[in-house]
């Protein structure tokens, strides 16, 4: 049996989430870099008096390589000027701390060579990269792993990743993003864990630990986390990326900023600022989101690191005049290292030899780089995560390959299966493989992956191949493009059809459709694939639709009439054998939404613990002068945790015990979870509250635990949870954490709106 449980102190907001940071280990570590401590080793901290402001302007300097790795060049090139010549003359000159998203373990001993012989200071470059969900072995988009509701799986593969990453020279990894997301039309979606803050707070964790390693930063085969983006990007008005931001402080403090509490709890010294504005003041250059309340009030004593040119685009914003006093904005905000712009090496001299930049905050910011590669161990060994043979041999690996297959399985989310179509027999069926993504080395990774590619990665045909008992009996037709008709492809997919005695659908998005920059104002199928499938369920064939996204997206028509649907996401170097295992039940499904499903685009941003308002329509029709839209109502069509097994699952008997949380007391309920079907499943039991009334209106239901339990055929478990008070905290009237006394409605389901069993107890 495998169970997996979330701790409450996960779980906690405000007070209990920063007490237990402000308890840890990490947080020690990280507040030795705070101004006036004795932060560095002796040897380390006298570099910094012997530093010209250049010299100091350059640790703070982060640049795209220009001998750029994989996909580096189109996703952040490093700019027309820059030459892999020019890049190491300026680290001659002290002129450049570190680079990013460079060409391996040979360009990083090439850089730390000139480094460690050549500069004056012999201060190691730091070498950094976008490992989002994978180097070369590429596991699940995020936003399919938090899918898997396993915080353990994603400290896995974070693991993996992280390893692989040291192994190519690597010592920080800008993720994981931990950017709540509510509006599916965003992109960057993906590089998330959905719009449920429990969830984002445990998969940040995770993906934290998983990075980093359990052996400290200067292991060799650890990289430090960044948390990003630093804060509230993912709240962007209408999903359009880079957007304005206007939201209240308490629904920063309740739903923005906890994952980024949950990361820097689990140690990740380095955060990034977003690229919006919150307020009216952008966050690079907010002094009240990186000085007063990552800095004053958590404590955070690590590195902030703008995005992208996050500074220079503080002059786009209207928020700064010039290059010149975009520079002082953001480095007296608290952004310790300008990325890619090379605004701090052009104008923090002048700025500090003009009285503007005071020397003590110039050395504060160098400060906590130096502290950053001393916790990695560059000052002990500059090399030892540069290791040409080592790269060679550590990379997609047997293990690494099997747990990217193993983590596919189980972020494939089941959304229907009527009539038990799934799982489809391994023999004695002809199968017609139609769609866009039946076949070919393409849309398999995922966006924003640097390292990996699609050409290693396999394909839906292939996996399918592999597992079925005679091949020749699988068929293989695209029948249209992911944008584009293709000519006679409807009519081959149609023959191919009645020539199958099942389809599968393989259909969706490109993975150029999620992503950066990527916002969709309509989140539905593209209309030449929508043609497709009316055409093949014309043949009244039974379809089993594999849905390629990278967003919740809008199903409808003959899409959503197929009998089985599977989200199928991007899954990564497995991605095909992933998908045949979970399609012939050789694993099944037990992944759930982490985000909504919506009926219509108009209705996002949607998410599931949304407000009652003061006009809820009851149980049943829709009637007039209530919150909903004409055409549907006020929730989802497949809603948050919802996702099916092969079993047949019956949620019975709440125990509510005595009812009532009293004191420092606790509540035990209780719930028997029941497997009448023939197969075994994995259940997801989650456990969902409402305050009934409270000084603040509270969700219509939040979660606040879950359970993962393996039930044979026929077999019943019970299930149990224990409630405290501190499980009941809320963002009060004085932005502070409270709990009020008063009644609670509580639910045990396998999904958001799913009723399960539920009932009702007391806080005295």
């Amino acid at each position: 049996m495998t169970a997996t449980t979330i701790s409450r102190r996960a779980i906690l907001m405000g007070a209990g989430a920063v007490a237990a940071w402000a308890a840890s280990p990490a947080r020690a570590l990280l507040q030795q870099t705070k101004a006036g401590t004795a932060a560095l080793p002796t040897s380390v901290e006298a570099l910094i008096g012997r530093m010209t402001v250049m010299e100091k302007a350059g640790q703070l300097t982060l640049m795209a390589a220009a001998w750029a790795g994989g996909a580096a060049t189109s996703l952040n090139p490093a700019g027309g000027a820059a030459s892999f010549d020019g890049q190491l003359a300026d680290v001659r000159a002290g002129k450049l701390g570190g680079v990013f998203n460079g060409n391996g373990a040979v360009m990083a001993k090439r850089m730390q060579t000139v480094a460690m012989r050549e500069s004056r200071l012999k201060i190691p470059l730091i070498f950094a990269a976008d490992v989002i969900h994978g180097l070369r072995t590429v596991f699940p988009v995020p936003l399919a792993e938090a899918a898997s509701f396993d915080p353990e799986l994603a400290r896995r593969t974070a693991r993996a990743a992280g390893a692989e990453a040291a192994a190519a020279g690597i010592d920080w990894t800008f993720a994981p993003m931990v950017d709540i997301a509510r509006d599916a039309r965003w992109g960057r979606g993906v590089e998330g864990s959905g719009e449920d803050v429990l969830l984002g707070r445990m998969m940040a964790a995770a993906r934290v630990r998983g990075f980093q390693g359990e052996r400290g930063l200067a292991a060799a085969d650890a990289v430090a986390a960044c948390a990003k983006h630093f804060a509230a990007y993912g709240a962007a008005e209408a999903g359009l990326d880079y957007s304005t931001v206007d939201i209240s402080e308490r629904t920063l403090r309740e739903t923005y900023f906890p994952p980024f509490e949950s990361a820097f709890g689990a140690g990740a010294p380095t955060v990034m600022a977003s690229f919006n504005e919150i307020n009216g003041i952008p966050a690079t250059a907010n002094d009240w989101l990186l000085t007063d309340v990552l800095r004053r009030e958590w404590g955070f004593g690590g590195l902030v690191v703008s995005d992208y040119t996050g500074d220079e685009e503080l002059i786009a914003h209207g928020f700064a005049a010039d290059a010149r006093e975009a520079t002082k904005l953001a480095f007296m905000a608290g952004v310790d290292m300008s990325m890619q712009s090379g605004f701090y090496i052009e104008h923090l001299p002048d700025l500090v030899a003009a009285g503007e930049v005071p020397m003590a905050r110039l050395d504060e910011a160098v400060r906590r780089v130096l502290a950053l590669k001393v916790q990695l161990g560059l000052f002990d060994d500059p090399f030892r995560r540069i290791d040409p043979r080592r790269e060679r041999t550590r990379i997609r690996t047997r293990e690494t390959l099997a747990l990217a297959r193993e983590a596919g399985a189980k972020s494939i989310v089941m959304l229907k299966n009527d009539g038990g179509l799934l799982p489809l027999p391994r023999q004695g069926k002809g199968i017609a493989l139609i769609g866009p993504f039946a076949a070919g080395q393409h849309d398999l990774i995922g966006p924003w992956n640097v390292y990996g590619t699609d050409a290693e990665a396999v394909d839906l045909a292939t996996g399918v191949r592999a597992t079925v008992a005679d091949p020749s009996r699988v068929s293989v037709t695209l029948g249209s493009g992911v944008d584009a008709p293709l000519a006679g492809g409807i009519a081959a997919a149609v023959a191919a059809a009645r020539a199958a005695d099942v389809v599968v659908l393989a259909i969706g998005e490109s993975q150029r459709m999620s992503g950066e920059a990527q916002s969709r104002v309509d989140i539905v199928m593209p209309p030449a694939q929508i043609a497709l499938v009316e055409a093949v369920a014309a043949t009244g064939k039974p379809i089993v639709v594999l849905l390629r996204t990278g967003r919740a997206l809008v199903l409808s028509g003959a899409v959503l009439a197929a009998p089985a649907i599977l989200v199928t996401w991007f899954l990564g170097s497995q991605d095909g054998l992933a998908i045949a295992d979970v399609l012939f039940g050789k694993t099944g499904p037990s992944a759930r939404l982490p985000v909504s499903f919506p009926h219509a685009t108009g209705q996002e941003p949607y998410h599931y613990d949304h407000k009652s308002t003061g006009r809820p329509n009851p149980p049943g029709p829709l009637l007039e002068y209530k919150a909903h839209y004409r055409e549907f109502a006020n929730e989802a069509l497949f809603p948050f945790g919802h996702g099916l097994t092969y079993g047949t699952i019956e949620y019975a008997r709440l125990d509510l015990g005595t009812g009532q949380i009293a004191g420092d007391g606790a509540l035990t309920v209780r719930a028997t979870i029941v497997n009448s079907g023939t197969r075994a499943a994995e259940e997801t039991v989650q456990l969902y509250i409402h305050d009934l009334a409270a000084s603040i209106t509270r969700p219509v239901r939040e979660l606040k635990v879950f359970r993962k339990i393996m039930l044979k055929p026929g077999e019943r478990q019970i299930v149990s949870f224990t409630l405290r008070k501190a499980d009941l905290l809320f963002v009060g009237r004085d932005l502070k954490p409270t709990v009020e006394s008063g009644r609670f409605r509580i639910w045990i389901a396998p999904s958001a709106q799913a009723e399960g069993v539920s009932g009702e107890f007391m806080l005295a």
